[in-house]
């Protein structure tokens, strides 16, 4: 399948523990397979602000004040859509992210931060083409968690960053799948959502 002059970019979003970094690297594999030139990326990046934020955010005991997380979180968003996700986009490449936007309002939205606030200071990054929400319940979640949870990985608070994410999926914003089958089953729904788009954007441009 031959893209357009740029790209698309499509984020892969769910719980801790619902399956969305695994699905996300199988579909870049599975584009790149079918001649589809396809990237992997991750929020937090791996630029200088992301590596702050896993060393200094993530692997803590308390949870630092939930406003500086959404602030560190946004600046890192526009590092690494500057610095990776747009030079990618302008190659004609079809860039995966694991994590985006909807990950800040859905957990920093959970901790009772305002949403209206999260979307302000986001407001000049990109809009995903594509959006999908991998569902989990979060005792599913939980009980799949085997390394040391972050502090955001707490069982009451995963379920209001589901409940947010459910929201998201209401208004339109998001694709919901099931992420609670077996991961060839998820991949093989993920790859047929993906590649209806990219067919439907490809006839749009032409």
């Amino acid at each position: 399948m031959r893209m357009g002059k740029r790209g698309a970019f499509i984020c892969i979003e769910g719980i801790d523990a619902s399956g969305k970094t695994t699905q996300a690297k199988i579909l870049v594999k599975k584009l790149c397979r079918k001649n589809i030139d396809a990237l992997y990326t991750t929020e937090p990046s791996k630029g200088k602000i992301g590596r702050l934020i896993r060393s200094h955010v993530l692997d803590r005991e308390k949870r630092v004040p939930v406003a500086l997380e959404a602030l560190l979180f946004a600046a890192d968003r526009i590092d690494h859509l500057e610095n990776e996700v747009k030079p990618a986009l302008e190659k004609g490449k079809i860039v995966i992210c694991d994590r985006y936007l909807y990950s800040s309002l859905a957990y920093q939205g959970a901790a009772d931060l305002s949403l209206d606030w999260i979307q302000r200071i986001n407001q000049f990054v990109l809009v995903p083409d594509l959006a999908i929400f991998l569902d989990v319940p979060s005792e599913i979640g939980l009980q799949r968690l085997k390394r040391k949870k972050t502090v955001m990985e707490k069982g009451a608070n995963l379920q209001k960053v589901r409940e947010v994410y459910l929201q998201m999926v209401r208004d339109g914003r998001m694709v919901k799948l099931n992420g609670d089958q077996p991961i060839k089953d998820v991949a093989k729904k993920i790859l047929k959502v993906v590649l209806d788009f990219l067919e439907r954007s490809h006839a749009s441009e032409n």
